[in-house]
């Protein structure tokens, strides 16, 4: 767990028995789980095993069908501006007629940040996530790792308290997605921020995360919970032919098999 989360030592996100359904189909039943503050917590699991729904549910964008979720001990009723998602597509999180530093002004806009200020604030955030360079570059004009850089430079103005990322680097190439974990997980360090992280890559998630939560299928619900020891700072190299990630990584595959079965 990164020292964050340590130092906080409180949950900032907790599912208490949560259902959710559409129609007479259950999505989810029965979710339990705390996040806590400075945590990043991974979902994996089959396809239509309710990640995505799960993360939906704590950004208040789908209301359970029964029991609760809270953030900060408040029952989130609604999406808050202090949570921000990243979403996998992020050729159309984008708006395309607005330059980079356009599409992060679009946030501090909402937020009511006064104009004098925006230009440092923009320029601030387009530097940490590597795109120093490109603020008047559109989004058509950049590849894909500089789009989703981008719109992870957007949910930072918010300066939220968590990030939701939902498949955010499933759409790249290996490369660029072990760059972007890297910086994730820097930005996860500067800024304490609290990570609900879904992926369908098992190494990713034992990579990036304080704990792994795997979900069983029909409906969702948890089947395993892994808390993830390696040190920090982590190793493209060095942290995958750890021991410890190969045992993790062993253990959430035979999960993932014996669930689809």
């Amino acid at each position: 767990m990164n020292d964050c989360s340590a130092r906080a030592g409180e949950a900032l996100i907790r599912f208490s028995k949560v259902d959710l359904a559409f129609s007479n189909r259950k999505i989810l039943e029965g979710l339990d789980l705390e996040i806590m503050r400075g945590e990043i917590v991974c979902l994996v699991g089959p396809s239509g095993c309710g990640k995505t729904t799960a993360l939906r549910v704590a950004t208040g964008l789908l209301a359970p069908t029964a029991g609760a979720v809270a953030f900060g001990g408040a029952p989130i009723l609604g999406p808050r501006r202090d949570v921000a998602i990243v979403f996998q597509d992020y050729g159309k999180a984008l708006l395309p007629w607005r330059t980079a530093a356009g599409n992060v002004s679009l946030a501090l806009e909402a937020a009511g940040t006064p104009r004098a200020g925006r230009a440092a604030r923009i320029a601030a955030l387009l530097a940490k996530v590597g795109l120093p360079h490109h603020a008047d570059k559109y989004p058509s004009q950049m590849s894909g790792g500089m789009q989703q850089r981008l719109q992870i430079a957007r949910c930072l103005a918010q300066e939220p308290a968590a990030l939701m990322m939902d498949e955010p680097f499933g759409a790249l190439d290996a490369m660029t997605r072990q760059e972007l974990q890297d910086e994730m997980l820097q930005i996860a360090t500067t800024t304490g921020a609290t990570i609900l992280f879904v992926t369908h890559d098992l190494e990713e998630a034992i990579y990036v995360g304080d704990r792994v939560i795997g979900l069983l299928p029909q409906p969702g619900r948890i089947g395993i919970e892994l808390k993830i020891g390696l040190p920090r700072p982590r190793d493209q190299i060095a942290t995958r032919e750890d021991p410890e990630f190969l045992k993790l990584r062993r253990e959430l595959y035979d999960f993932i098999k014996s669930a689809e079965r």
